[in-house]
């Protein structure tokens, strides 16, 4: 309040509201006019209010107290008339608001979506699914929905309060001076409000983002829900996040709920005063029962909003927070971000090359450390070891979904940081282990290797995939749809569309991330016949828990607890005395293997 009193210009500057609307207007001005047609309107909205208290002062006088026959008779056509253009106008500024709040909400939600693209893979390890659709998506639209409603009342009452505050005025200004008093202590229970539900607004958010998390862990995990028989288990987690938040909205009416009987108490005094008073006056003659009624009402209208602001100011601060979420969003960096002019990567020409890599999801816990090694074009190489020991990690760094804490990894000789993105990972196609395909038809998720590729390289992609005869059972063929993450092709299908994908995409780097390691033996000899079509003329990368398929390779990686123990080609590396490959080799295959 001292910062109000001493400094009031730069206070509103500081102030939430101010901060909060000042960060929208970006989004605001392609569409300016109609909002500003939307507040504009707002302005007679409000003022009209006072219509209906003026006009009652002459109509009690002459009417009420004089009995004069000269009555004002055309006083509640007039009313009529205003009320009739009032409800227009509102209709009006109610469609422009929405008009114009559905294109910021969809400017909002375009914004996010292109910024959530550039977050890494260690953002979305941490988040769950329902964080990311609740901060991304609805809180966009609590937003905007909020901002241009709040935007409208706010005109609106404040213009329809400075007209009534007139009509105070005009009937009393003894009386008026009573009333804004009152006005303004109504509002000082709202001073520390925000800091109060600020900690339960922030645990309902996450509350709403677990249960968006559990219809999707229910719609993802639905056969193994019904397999497991975990409907019971399911039931009981839902009920204790619905407990929760059932929980958090107690704790919020109980921070919040008095406010309104609060507002109620301190109006009726303003409202008992302005009666007490105004009787006086009226018996002392300084004014007029037209004077006293029309002040009377116009106080009633003015008040009525004030003592309902307390079941609106959630939903305002709530807005507000929103607003706040989202820019924290938008304002946070990519921990992989591009170098300013970068190269462009054009083809690997020699080498691949991995010098002392240390890395870490967590800090203060390598994953990956000292790891040195050297792949030439063209060469196949192998990673081999124990289950989580940093196979996949190793490849997971050369298109960079993760940056390497200490170390270097290079392209022909150059740092892959002073590559672009784009270009780097244009260069890489990686086949993983269960590969997400996209809603949509057999065809569109082929074309996410190369969306302009023409019917002939399609159709090559197609029979190297060995796609072909599979394709032409389907009624629709390649065009047929595959549903959700592809959940009507089976497993080895979704691995073939996955290769055609690869194959079109004609990437120089291949990373082949267990791609068959969850077939049957059938589904696996096809599947692998499709790879061994992509790798040709290729760089390849192979993990691979089924050793017969690697024996072949240029150099085989040994991996164990995040350090490469051996390195070699297959014979190189079973002449080695009580190796780790050799070990690993003939466990699977036996001491004749």
């Amino acid at each position: 309040m001292k910062n109000l009193i001493n400094h009031p210009i730069q206070y509103i500057k500081q102030s939430q509201f101010y901060t909060n609307y000042s960060r929208m207007m970006p989004y605001v001005r392609p569409y300016w006019f109609r909002a500003l047609m939307a507040v504009l309107i707002c302005i007679p909205i409000g003022s009209l209010d006072a219509v209906i208290a003026l006009s009652l002062k002459p109509y009690m006088d002459l009417v009420m107290v004089e009995k004069s026959v000269a009555s004002p008779w055309y006083i509640p056509f007039g009313i009529v008339a205003f009320t009739v253009i009032q409800g227009l106008l509102n209709y009006l500024a109610t469609y422009l608001n929405t008009w114009t709040g559905g294109k910021i909400t969809n400017d909002l939600k375009m914004t996010l979506y292109k910024k959530m693209l550039t977050f890494d893979c260690a953002y979305f390890d941490t988040k769950k699914s329902g964080d990311i659709i609740y901060r991304f998506n609805n809180d966009a639209d609590s937003a905007c929905n909020g901002l241009l409603e709040n935007l409208k009342t706010f005109t609106s009452r404040l213009f329809s309060s400075v007209s009534l505050v007139c009509v105070l005025f005009y009937n009393s200004w003894q009386l008026a001076l009573i009333a804004v008093v009152i006005l303004g202590g109504a509002f000082l229970p709202l001073a520390n409000m925000r800091k109060r539900i600020k900690s339960v607004m922030d645990k309902s958010v996450s509350a709403g983002s677990a249960v968006i998390t559990a219809y999707n862990e229910t719609f993802a995990g639905n056969k193994t829900i019904t397999s497991y028989n975990l409907a019971k288990l399911q039931e009981n987690k839902f009920k204790n996040i619905l407990s929760n938040i059932f929980s958090l909205k107690i704790k919020m009416i109980q921070r919040t709920s008095w406010l309104s009987p609060m507002m109620h108490v301190i109006v009726s005094i303003g409202i008992g005063l302005a009666i007490g008073y105004g009787s006086h006056l009226i018996l002392t003659g300084k004014i007029t029962s037209g004077n006293f009624v029309s002040f009377i009402t116009a106080l009633i209208m003015l008040y009525t909003p004030i003592k309902n602001l307390g079941n609106n100011f959630n939903a305002v601060q709530f807005s507000f927070m929103a607003i706040e979420r989202i820019f924290k969003v938008l304002d946070s960096k990519p921990s992989i971000s591009q170098k300013e002019n970068a190269m462009e990567l054009k083809g690997l020409k020699e080498t691949i090359e991995f010098n002392n890599v240390w890395f870490e999801y967590k800090k203060g816990i390598p994953v990956l450390k000292d790891i040195s090694f050297k792949v030439n074009k063209g060469e196949t190489i192998a990673l081999v070891g124990n289950s989580g020991g940093g196979k996949s990690t190793i490849v997971n760094l050369i298109p960079r979904f993760y940056d390497i804490k200490k170390g270097s990894i290079k392209i022909d000789g150059i740092n892959i940081k002073d590559y672009t993105l784009e270009s780097l990972r244009q260069n890489i196609s990686v086949v993983f282990q269960d590969n997400f395909l996209f809603s949509g038809s057999i065809k569109d998720n082929i074309l996410l290797g190369k969306q302009n590729a023409s019917n002939e390289e399609i159709t090559k992609a197609i029979s190297m995939a060995y796609l072909d005869e599979f394709i032409s059972t389907l009624k629709e063929g390649i065009n047929t749809q595959i549903g959700e993450r592809g959940i009507l092709l089976s497993g080895g299908q979704k691995q073939r569309v996955a290769i055609a994908r690869a194959f079109i995409k004609n990437a120089p780097i291949i990373i082949l991330d267990e791609a068959t390691s969850a077939l049957d033996n059938k589904s696996e000899a096809i599947v692998q016949k499709a790879i061994d079509n992509l790798m040709k003329d290729k760089t390849v990368f192979v993990i691979a828990h089924r050793l017969s398929t690697i024996k072949n390779a240029s150099k085989i990686l040994v991996i164990n607890e995040g350090k490469l123990i051996e390195q070699g080609t297959h014979q190189e590396l079973m002449n080695i005395p009580n190796g780790k490959y050799k070990t690993l080799y003939e466990m699977q295959f036996g001491k004749t293997g």
